[in-house]
């Protein structure tokens, strides 16, 4: 609802969150991310940016339209 309308993150894991807190890891999986190097798409939302803000020295964000 609060998803701003055709922008989304395209979020790929980069590093691994082996050797990281649990809560790291667990941010992780919810975003989507399994392995490394798989990317996922997901709504551009506040709740995601502070997801991602939280592992953003393990993953690599990029801004794309929905199109």
């Amino acid at each position: 609802m609060s998803e701003q309308r055709g922008k989304m993150l395209k979020v790929t894991l980069v590093k691994s969150p082996i050797g990281y807190n649990s809560k790291q890891k667990a941010t992780i999986k919810s975003l989507g991310l399994r392995r490394m190097g798989r990317t996922v798409l997901i709504g551009d939302a506040p709740q995601i940016r502070g997801m991602i803000a939280k592992v953003s020295h393990l993953v690599k964000v990029e801004e794309v339209d929905e199109s």
